[in-house]
């Protein structure tokens, strides 16, 4: 009976996790051992970034909503309140993106959500 050996499909592994590791520094991107811890820990802080980032600009709308919203004497949560009352369904992308390029359009939502307030 022939004997068989790994060889083939050892180096197969090594190379796929070694062209991951492209790049990194030091024996990150020589040494097998460390390039495959480095690129599970990569993969790792990939996954979690892909949240925060979510979260990060959803964070970033809320702000510049906040400061759009100051310049007409009405505080962020007043505003959503007032729009939610008025059943305007804008999502904080869009809110924060007419804040930043129309003004005028802006002060019309202004105006919305101050008249469901009262």
């Amino acid at each position: 009976m022939a004997r068989v050996t790994s060889a083939i499909t050892k180096r197969k592994r090594h190379k796929k996790i070694l062209k991951q590791a492209k790049g990194y520094y030091g024996h990150k991107h020589i040494g097998f051992k460390s390039a495959k811890e480095q690129v599970r820990k990569s993969n790792e802080y990939a996954f979690r970034d892909r949240k925060q980032t979510k979260r990060n600009f959803r964070k970033v709308w809320i702000v510049r909503i906040n400061a759009a919203t100051r310049e007409y004497d009405l505080t962020y949560s007043n505003f959503i309140n007032g729009l939610k009352r008025a059943n305007v369904e804008l999502n904080r992308k869009m809110l924060a993106d007419i804040a930043l390029n129309d003004k005028e359009e802006f002060k019309k939502l202004i105006n919305i959500a101050k008249d469901n307030l009262k």
